[in-house]
């Protein structure tokens, strides 16, 4: 009798958070499921979905909660670490009534906005064995602090945003097909004609480019730039300064950046040019330019990753999506710009490793094997030619012709 009073004492103290995780649950739109959810490994003991404000990681989560638990099953806790709730409770106080109570499985969102939540997660991660924890967190976390070093225990997922073929199911409920890099260069010509007989697929594309990169974008249509930009503002005054200790004075000149990257040719980084423009010091500027990297608002691109120095001036730059170049530029953006931009956003987020492959030598080398040239449909092969593996990556067409490849192919990566 006595531990079922301590349990319903427990339960009593947690009602609160559950009937938040009720209100969660209440309005989770379950019509499209993006395929990173079979992509995670859930049985894991300690997840972190990481990734930039925008992309979905909220609702990727309760989704999962949704797809795995009845209404009411209090083995699993969705809450948000970005509450008034945790201003005055502890992780580990919840960790520890949660699982006092039996509970499961653990689900924190925005872990990040939590003081020293690292060292509290690998706590509660010691203490209590047979729970799981999941986190979702900004892509700037680090996860080897000091005390609260977790890069051991932890197992780590990149969110993006939208793909191509993401975008093309919200748009049209398709659920087309997912093709790996190898897949698509081996054969591209039967890939693209399975595509055009559901789809076409330039349309889609030239719409994604410009508004399919945020999942917002579904929610309100007509807010879709205010949404990004507000995206662009929180990561900049909110998450760099927090994170990355960025002065607050520089905030509007880091905001000046991205608007001079957004109307940048991507393979002239002057770097002078740009300390001279914002009015910021030369190694400050490459500092930035290294977190508005990781906040994952830009793409820096080098020769070779493995001979990377401090500071060191990247080879091209880009923004992360081309939906940002359509938000901060304030001319029309150059088409060779948003198509680089696009390709090297794609390949990225599936997981490929993307280097500058040299003026001369084709825009992109793919995981040290291929050699992909990015233009328009009458791009021709003479910057690739006598390039082993070397493919034309062309805006335009809609079918595969020899190794010139349709560049709407590269957005059914993932």
């Amino acid at each position: 009798m006595s531990l079922l009073k301590g349990k319903s004492k427990y339960l009593a103290k947690m009602e609160s958070l559950f009937e938040r995780h009720d209100i969660y649950m209440d309005d989770v739109p379950m019509q499209h499921i993006r395929s990173m959810m079979e992509t995670i490994d859930w049985e894991s003991r300690l997840i972190l979905i990481k990734g930039p404000k925008g992309v979905g990681k909220s609702t990727l989560l309760k989704q999962f909660v949704k797809l795995n638990y009845a209404e009411g099953d209090r083995h699993v806790l969705y809450c948000s670490a970005d509450t008034g709730y945790f201003a005055s409770h502890s992780l580990v106080d919840v960790a520890m009534r949660f699982h006092q109570i039996g509970g499961k499985r653990l689900i924190i969102d925005e872990v990040h906005k939590f003081p020293n939540w690292s060292q509290e997660i690998k706590e509660i991660y010691d203490l209590y064995r047979d729970m799981q924890i999941i986190l979702s967190g900004s892509s700037l976390i680090q996860l080897n602090s000091g005390e609260g070093d977790l890069s051991r225990r932890i197992i780590t997922y990149n969110m993006p945003g939208l793909s191509l073929r993401e975008y093309i199911l919200f748009v049209t409920g398709l659920q087309l097909e997912k093709i790996s890099l190898d897949e698509l260069l081996a054969n591209p010509t039967s890939f693209c004609s399975r595509i055009r007989k559901s789809i076409r697929p330039l349309e889609y594309f030239t719409q994604y480019i410009k508004v399919g990169y945020y999942p917002f974008y579904f929610e309100r249509e007509r807010e879709y730039t205010l949404k990004v930009e507000g995206v662009i503002n929180h990561i900049v005054e909110n998450e760099l300064v927090r994170f990355r200790n960025v002065d607050l004075g520089n905030t509007r000149k880091l905001k000046a950046l991205l608007h001079v990257i957004s109307e940048m040719v991507p393979y002239e980084v002057e770097i002078a040019k740009l300390s001279r423009a914002i009015g910021i010091k030369r190694d400050t500027v490459l500092k930035y330019m290294e977190y508005l990297d990781e906040a994952r608002l830009t793409t820096r691109l080098y020769a070779n990753l493995d001979t990377i120095t401090e500071l060191q001036k990247p080879d091209k730059l880009y923004l992360d999506n081309s939906n940002l170049l359509y938000v901060l530029s304030s001319i029309t953006p150059q088409i060779g710009t948003v198509r680089e931009t696009f390709f090297a956003n794609q390949l990225l987020s599936a997981g490929h490793r993307v280097e500058y492959a040299g003026y001369k030598s084709g825009d992109f080398r793919i995981d040290n094997h291929y050699v992909i040239e990015v233009g328009g449909a009458d791009k021709g092969y003479g910057q690739i030619e006598g390039i082993e593996h070397s493919y034309v990556a062309a805006d335009d067409i809609e079918s595969a012709l020899d190794r010139k490849i349709p560049l709407w192919a590269f957005g059914f990566l993932y």
